[in-house]
């Protein structure tokens, strides 16, 4: 432990020097593993750490209908006790091995995946001990009957306390507007968390968490052939393959259709008004990603630069806060906007929050905006890969949804590359406003024309 806790200490001295160190943006190396699974490499020397991240294609989009929440509890219970054999390792002791060895280690499930991500020390002896247990967690979950009734109540506790408040169901209930029938419009509920039975996360453990379904992303300080022996222990103990899995459904986009259909109204008794709008959008693999990303600055990414806020705070005094953002999954990406107001000024609000997007899609940003917009982008790109983690969560997009491995390298590139026609023409092919659905929370108003 002493070892240990002056490694940290190194690791704290030498921070300052990281960011200039990333600035010189380190290579992508694709890793080539003896099994059916992908991984790559960011080789990092500054700090005597690694990041890794097991990316699995198991997120809750595979919910059964009746059993959403199922994705999500199979991979928070992953590390709450294991059996290989006939060893038996508890929730405790996995934890006191973790916290040993100066590591961390959590696993988690969103729409689209499943991750578990691992931060060890880079001495050889630490990062083995971490990765094996990792191993172990990802291949061997025992899903003990009374912990999973218990981690079942925790979260219908947690559900049952979220619906009491309005920013909750606004995301939930726009999400259902936006994807309607497809997978990813479903939120679990406390009644389709108790219909989950271990059988269930056995069965969906088994089908998913498989090798032909991993991508293991791979940032610190370790080399091409310590990075490929840490990726193929990761996935030692876990099956090949498996039986085919049906395919998801054709997600619908956001249908054309009249002012009222497109508006779902919540009554909430509060001071505030909740309002969410939009629709959906492109993934991210789509070419008109960075037109999109820059034109969303000027609309309502660049905080009080934006057109939104402008409009909404500055000149009017309707909200505190007004934002908009593209949100590009693997296969399909999201826009919404949003803001909060006083109940008495909701339907003005939202009125302007309209016009705002409208006129945008249809005028485009200004020379001048795309300018500004271009050069915050550019300037601010050094602080989106400062650290392993930053780094790790680039490559984790980048190989997630298959974006060319030298994206980091281009990323400024292609941001000042942009221009203000080629921002309108995305804009309005892939923004429509009588297709944006619209959520409020909160107080009544008359319904948009």
């Amino acid at each position: 432990m002493k070892l240990i806790s002056k490694l940290l200490a190194f690791i704290a001295i030498n921070l300052i020097f990281f960011v200039s160190a990333a600035l010189a943006i380190p290579p992508i190396q694709r890793l080539t593993l003896n099994n059916s699974a992908s991984a790559y490499l960011i080789e990092t020397k500054v700090l005597p750490i690694i990041d890794i991240e097991v990316i699995i294609d198991a997120g809750s989009r595979y919910d059964p209908p009746n059993k959403t929440g199922l994705a999500a509890l199979t991979a928070s219970l992953l590390n709450l006790g294991i059996q290989s054999g006939k060893k038996i390792i508890s929730e405790a002791a996995i934890a006191d091995e973790i916290a040993d060895l100066g590591a961390s280690l959590s696993v988690m499930a969103s729409g689209e995946r499943a991750t578990m991500r691992i931060r060890s020390l880079s001495r050889a002896d630490l990062r083995q001990r971490v990765v094996e247990l990792g191993a172990t967690i990802l291949a061997h979950p025992r899903f003990e009957a009374k912990i999973v009734e218990r981690e079942k109540q925790r979260l219908i506790a947690q559900l049952l306390d979220a619906e009491t408040k309005p920013e909750y169901i606004l995301e939930r209930q726009f999400k259902k507007a936006v994807f309607r029938d497809y997978p990813l419009g479903s939120s679990a509920t406390a009644q389709s968390i108790a219909q989950i039975q271990v059988s269930d996360l056995k069965q969906f453990h088994q089908l998913f968490y498989r090798s032909d379904r991993i991508t293991v992303n791979l940032v610190g300080d370790i080399d091409r052939q310590e990075a490929t022996q840490i990726a193929q222990a990761l996935l030692l103990q876990l099956a090949a393959t498996g039986p085919d899995i049906a395919s998801l459904p054709k997600l619908t986009e956001s249908p054309v259709e009249s002012a009222s259909a497109r508006v779902t109204q919540i009554a909430f008794d509060a001071q505030q008004t909740h309002i969410a709008m939009g629709m959906t959008a492109i993934p991210r693999n789509d070419p008109d990603y960075f037109p999109l990303l820059v034109g969303n600055y000027v609309l309502g990414g660049g905080g009080f630069v934006s057109r939104l806020m402008n409009e909404v705070r500055e000149k009017r005094g309707l909200a505190y806060s007004v934002s908009s953002y593209f949100i590009p999954g693997k296969n399909v990406g999201i826009f919404q906007a949003g803001l909060q107001t006083r109940n008495d000024q909701a339907g003005l609000a939202l009125g302007v929050m309209r016009e705002t997007i409208a006129r945008f899609i249809n005028e485009g940003p200004s020379a001048a905006d795309l300018v500004a917009a271009k050069a915050n982008l550019s300037n601010g790109y050094p602080l989106r890969i400062d650290s392993n983690r930053k780094l790790l969560d680039n490559l984790s997009s980048i190989t997630w949804n298959n974006l060319p491995l030298d994206t980091l390298e281009t990323w400024t590139k292609q941001i000042e590359a942009i221009t203000v026609e080629q921002v309108r023409q995305a804009f309005q092919k892939h923004l429509a406003m009588n297709r944006m659905q619209t959520v409020v929370v909160g107080a009544s108003i008359t319904a948009p024309k």
